[in-house]
């Protein structure tokens, strides 16, 4: 419960920071593995309960009010825990060089690939391929950067 309560007093800190590089220093406090030179807009949420799960590459991007989560509980129905929708709990990695525009929505398990580009608003539930725009709720691939 205490290295829960820290993380979370950490996190209140950083959610509201305007100086991105004391933001990226606060949440490698809470345990979230990040790069070099990365951006945080003020406004952004990292997993609350595991901070440890999310892996950030180098010269990331983050718009205001991004979500990242590493785990979900679709419901406290018992009843559909045990069906089709269980806890799920899983890595997500953000490679280098991504940009997620404000608004993002990024879950469990996912993996956004190397200078990919992440629309406004878009709720991404699969992995992004590298050097592609993905745009939408569910976020789909619109348009691959030539390299």
């Amino acid at each position: 419960k205490i290295k829960f309560l820290r993380s979370w007093i950490l996190h209140c800190i950083a959610y509201s920071c305007p100086v991105s590089n004391l933001t990226a220093k606060i949440q490698r406090m809470r345990g979230v593995k990040i790069g070099q030179h990365c951006h945080f807009s003020p406004y952004v949420q990292l997993d609350l309960i595991y901070p440890h799960l999310l892996n950030i590459g180098d010269n990331v991007t983050f718009g205001s009010n991004v979500m990242i989560f590493a785990h979900n509980n679709p419901a406290a129905n018992l009843f559909l825990k045990r069906g089709e929708y269980p806890r799920k709990v899983a890595e997500v990695t953000i490679k280098s060089g991504a940009v997620l525009f404000p608004g993002v929505i990024v879950t469990a398990g996912v993996t956004i690939g190397e200078n990919a580009i992440i629309s406004v608003g878009s709720v991404v539930t699969q992995d992004v391929p590298d050097y592609c725009v993905v745009v939408g709720n569910p976020a789909r691939v619109i348009k691959k950067i030539e390299h």
